[in-house]
């Protein structure tokens, strides 16, 4: 059982995040399932309901789930493999507060309000005169406080990373090689032979982190930017006097918005998950990363990618510019597949080169995170084709074949590796009980991910298409209960993974990580007779 009362701040704080992200991720999947039973064709909710949940279903499982488990992370791995001090503890605990208050008022924006403008709050539709003001203002502030916590994450990360350095190690070396530019570096003295290759200053996990949350950085900018335009247009309302909606040009809006966003995608979902990667296969293998140059280079690289991969997202507005389609949204964006396809190579390699390896938890977890992005990947470079996003442009396709399966199995099973890596790190070496159910929660996890996006990603090819209500229509349904069944497993998966955590640590040392309990009363000892 967990003694919460021997735990270190640190490992209090990275608790209390992943506790909150599991809670959230619930709570997606939940919500996932009953958007599924609705397009099977049973009548659960009514539509405004139904778009509200998948307008928050997005929202809760990035920002709630996926990056409340990632700062946990980072929060207790920085400190550690820096050897330094957290830059503050007061600002890693609003961090989970912020973020968590957030995403609830997120979540209740459309469960009390039914805001629905989607996960793309494509302008003018959430200022429009369908959400009342109640709606829009609560997403607004619900956004804000999500996106402050980001930037107080990362300006702690930075600080901790960069305070109290040795006088002999100034800023710049120290900057340049957070961002990778010592492997460039020492690829090119290696190649010319010219000088020395030096011992980079930063561990590689440590450039991976710092390199994803510059595009963190810039995606709570821009989302945060929108949210205070929407906070106005609410509070003007409010008073009584809506302002126009036509000030805002919808195409620049978009462009705007998806380069924001789809930074999550890179900052996340490539940049953090690539460096899980490397930290993983080095303390999984024992040995030093294969190819640490080329793992440094390939995330500068993804830098100048990530900044400009946005346009894929448009390729079937008629207002985009041809050239912005062609460069951004095909070339750069087909470039991912490369620094991807390093990661996944250096990965494997380092794996391989200590074989036989124990086939572990965190092991098989991390086989499974790079399963689900060789598929994932390969299927957003295939709707990233003018040709072919011709046919999958807003189909299931998108959010199954691709969207899912990055998320759900590449991510999820790396943040799953990365989770029992640390559980007995955070816990001081408590054991989970059940090992048949952490392999329960491997197998069905991977077979309902995979099984389901494959499912959605053949509707989309049959022609359905996503945020589209099919009632009383069969065309799809056999796509949808198959999506279903699939999704059913994965419920599964997290309840057996839940409840082997919680019977591990307890249902008090659960609670005491948030808050101090009384000490349990002794029983007392009966009267010896004379």
């Amino acid at each position: 059982m967990l003694q919460v009362s021997n735990l270190t701040p640190l490992q209090r704080v990275a608790l209390r995040f992943a506790v909150i992200s599991l809670i959230f991720y619930g709570v997606t999947i939940l919500e996932g399932m009953l958007m599924r039973a609705h397009q099977i064709n049973y009548d659960l909710m009514d539509p405004d309901h139904y778009f509200a949940i998948m307008g928050a279903h997005p929202m809760v499982g990035i920002f709630g789930s996926s990056f409340m488990l990632v700062f946990g992370a980072f929060y207790f791995l920085v400190p550690t493999l820096t050897n330094k001090t957290i830059y503050s503890q007061r600002l890693a605990e609003l961090t989970w507060i912020l973020m968590a208050a957030g995403t609830a008022i997120v979540w209740l924006s459309g469960f009390l309000f039914r805001y629905a403008a989607l996960y793309t709050n494509y302008w003018p539709l959430p200022v429009s005169k369908e959400f009342s003001p109640y709606a829009l203002g609560s997403f607004a502030i619900g956004n804000i406080l999500i996106m402050t916590g980001v930037f107080i994450f990362c300006y702690n990360l930075f600080g901790t990373i960069f305070h109290k350095r040795d006088e002999k190690e100034p800023l710049g070396p120290m900057l340049l090689s957070a961002l990778g530019i010592d492997g460039f570096i020492n690829l090119y003295r290696k190649l010319t032979k010219k000088g020395v290759e030096k011992e980079p200053i930063m561990p590689l996990p440590i450039v991976a982190i710092f390199r994803g949350s510059l595009d963190t950085i810039l995606d709570a900018l821009v989302l945060g930017g929108i949210s205070v335009i929407f906070l106005y247009h609410a509070a003007y309302s409010f008073m009584g006097m809506p302002l126009s909606a036509e000030w805002f040009d919808a195409l620049i809006y978009k462009n705007i918005y998806w380069w924001g966003l789809d930074l999550i995608a890179d900052g996340l979902v490539l940049i953090y998950v690539a460096g899980t990667w490397y930290l993983l296969a080095t303390i999984i293998s024992g040995k030093p990363l294969y190819m640490q140059n080329i793992a440094r280079a390939a995330l500068l690289v993804e830098l100048v990618v990530s900044w400009n991969v946005w346009g894929h997202h448009l390729l079937s507005d008629q207002g985009q510019p041809n050239l912005m389609k062609i460069v951004s949204g095909e070339l750069v964006t087909a470039f991912e597949l490369v620094t991807m396809g390093i990661a996944v190579f250096i990965t494997l390699k380092t794996l391989w080169q200590a074989r036989p390896l124990k086939m572990t938890p965190q092991l098989k977890f991390l086989l499974g995170g790079i399963l689900g992005f060789s598929l994932g990947v390969p299927a957003g470079i295939i709707q990233a084709d003018l040709g072919m996003n011709r046919i999958l442009h807003n189909t299931q396709w998108v959010i199954g074949a691709h969207a899912h399966m990055q998320i759900l199995v590449g991510l999820g099973m790396t943040l799953y590796a990365a989770l029992y890596t640390l559980f007995p790190m955070l816990t001081n070496d408590v054991k989970l009980k059940s090992n048949a159910l952490t392999n329960f929660h491997f197998w069905a996890h991977l077979i309902g991910g995979i099984g389901m996006s494959v499912a959605m990603g053949f509707a989309g090819m049959d022609g359905m298409l996503r945020r589209t209500i099919y009632p009383g229509d069969a065309t799809f349904k056999t796509e949808m209960i198959v999506a279903a069944f699939f999704g059913s497993l994965m419920i599964l998966a997290y309840l057996a993974m839940m409840y082997n955590i919680i019977n591990s640590i307890g249902i008090r040392g659960l609670i005491e990580i948030f808050i101090k309990l009384p000490a349990p009363k002794r029983k007392a000892e009966p009267a010896i007779q004379t």
